[in-house]
């Protein structure tokens, strides 16, 4: 869709030029092509396809892009030269952006010219690219560090010469959005061609500004997916397009609910990856915690979500952690099919928040391990056999040793027992009381670590045997590897004998 009205902005990306710039990204021939068709599918009205004159393959790629005969115009890049342009001409593509230095510092210290070449390269280039029946959109790189006077006469120039596109370039990002519009309301006095704006991301306000020059009149925004560019980056294609879009109610061409889509594939592809809290492609973007807030979005997703989430192609999340609401663990645990009881619940809530106070990130391996722990436990009053106390001594040179208290049928019992280890030690004082007291003895014992880290919950499954045989499994999760063994023990434990006392010593399941 290309842009009819003030309140139609069309959306220049430069994800394959600027954004290939971003130190340590180097795409292939595959790469470019890949995200081309990406972005056409996505709805841009225009693709930069990349700098021509920077190397053969460059400019191999950038005609076949414009070969794909994609749903957006194909844009290439030439500095003020004609050498430039020429290369640009060869690729076959409908637009040549061209720009030249007008900050005083650029002029003399980047590319040594002085106002008055500056200008003539400016009307010459314009001239050059208009003659051979291209489109031409020119940038006075840095132009918000230029004299507005100069700015003036040179962008007067440009629209004189024929260009189709002024484009203004915040080339170091140090506009604040106050200045930006001020900025592009004075520039506006001097022309009347369509104006353009590229902003990068130096002080974190390449999207702001870029919105601020959009109040003020520009009617196209520069933009790459993630944001991706030099230094700090460009103006994130994402957060212009649905603030445009939400905020101010603008139309643009992309198609939003692609977004998160494009987003992945250009981060695979770039080997950047897009950091967790990066508003609408960030993976918390539309993950809630807080009690308040799960407890909000559950009943009306508007009170904590100004983006509905599959808008961009995302879906809502619920995260377990300190903060988390049993509301909000509730909803992600029926989301994957499991329902536990209120006191099962409350029982999972508590140990999320156990983990979350001791600075564990709750992932949902994690949450999973924890409900099937808990679902699978003998809770409140049903309990034959508890655990009274525990204490377990280890070190370099002393012989593990556990010791343990339980509460059998009311009756309190000790035993302490040494192991090759701590868990095996505990285990094996459990064991003397409950096989003596209760023929009941470990049958087969298995860890597993559900995440990765030194502090990674683990779950611990195990299978007890009675005296007929008979075998039942139980499991716990816990980020202590010796509580999950005693609890997985236990829990099996009391399964075994509230079945046999049901059954009357008939087969364990």
């Amino acid at each position: 869709m290309k842009a009819k009205s003030p309140t139609c902005i069309r959306i220049f990306d430069t994800t394959l030029r600027d954004g290939e710039q971003t130190p340590g990204v180097s795409l292939t021939f595959e790469d470019k092509l890949e995200i081309a068709h990406q972005l056409s599918l996505l709805g841009v009205d225009v693709i930069e396809a990349g700098f021509p004159i920077s190397s053969e393959g460059e400019k191999k790629v950038i005609k076949e892009i414009t070969k794909a005969d994609l749903d957006a115009e194909i844009c290439a890049l030439a500095r003020a030269n004609r050498s430039d342009i020429d290369a640009a001409i060869e690729c076959d593509v409908d637009t040549i952006h061209t720009f030249i230095p007008t900050s005083p510092v650029q002029m003399k210290y980047a590319v040594g010219l002085t106002p008055e070449q500056v200008l003539s390269a400016t009307v010459d280039s314009i001239e050059y690219i208009k003659k051979h029946g291209l489109k031409c959109e020119f940038s006075p790189m840095d132009a918000t560090r230029s004299e507005m006077k100069f700015l003036k006469q040179v962008c007067k120039a440009a629209e004189k010469a024929g260009a189709d596109m002024l484009n203004v370039p915040d080339t170091v990002g140090i506009m604040v959005p106050r200045t930006m519009h001020k900025f592009i309301e004075e520039l506006k006095t001097a022309v009347n061609v369509p104006i353009s704006i590229h902003c990068h991301d130096d002080f974190g306000m390449a999207v702001a500004n870029s919105l601020a020059a959009v109040e003020a009149g520009a009617t196209q925004v520069h933009v790459t997916v993630n944001g991706l560019g030099e230094r700090a980056g460009n103006a994130s294609l994402e957060e212009v397009v649905m603030a445009l879009h939400m905020i101010y109610k603008f139309k643009t061409g992309v198609n939003s609910r692609l977004l998160y889509s494009t987003s992945r594939m250009v981060s695979t592809l770039t080997g950047i990856s897009v950091q967790a809290n990066k508003a609408i492609v960030g993976e918390n973007a539309f993950a809630h915690e807080s009690g308040i807030h799960t407890r909000g979005v559950t009943v009306k997703p508007l009170t904590f979500e100004p983006i509905k989430p599959e808008l961009v192609g995302r879906t809502r999340k619920f995260v377990a952690g300190k903060l988390a609401g049993t509301r909000g663990i509730k909803s992600e645990l029926e989301d994957v099919g499991i329902h536990p009881t209120e006191e099962q619940l409350k029982e999972i809530v508590q140990r999320v928040k156990d983990l979350g106070d001791k600075g564990k990130m709750v992932t949902d391996a994690d949450l999973i391990a924890l409900t099937s722990a808990v679902m699978g436990e003998v809770l409140g009053e049903e309990k034959i056999v508890d655990l009274c106390d525990l204490a377990v001594v280890t070190g370099i040179k002393v012989i593990p040793t556990a010791s343990v208290k339980l509460v059998l049928d009311g009756k309190e019992y000790i035993a302490a027992e040494t192991g090759v280890g701590p868990v095996d030690a505990v285990l094996k004082a459990i064991q003397k009381l409950t096989h003596s007291l209760a023929k009941i003895r470990l049958k087969e014992y298995r860890l597993e670590a559900i995440t990765g880290g030194s502090n990674a919950v683990a779950e611990v499954v195990i299978k007890v045997e009675d005296e007929q045989g008979h075998i039942v499994s139980a499991r716990a999760a816990r980020e202590d590897i010796v509580m999950a063994s005693v609890e997985a023990m236990i829990n099996g434990i009391n399964k075994c004998l509230i079945r046999n006392r049901k059954v009357g010593n008939k087969k364990c399941e």
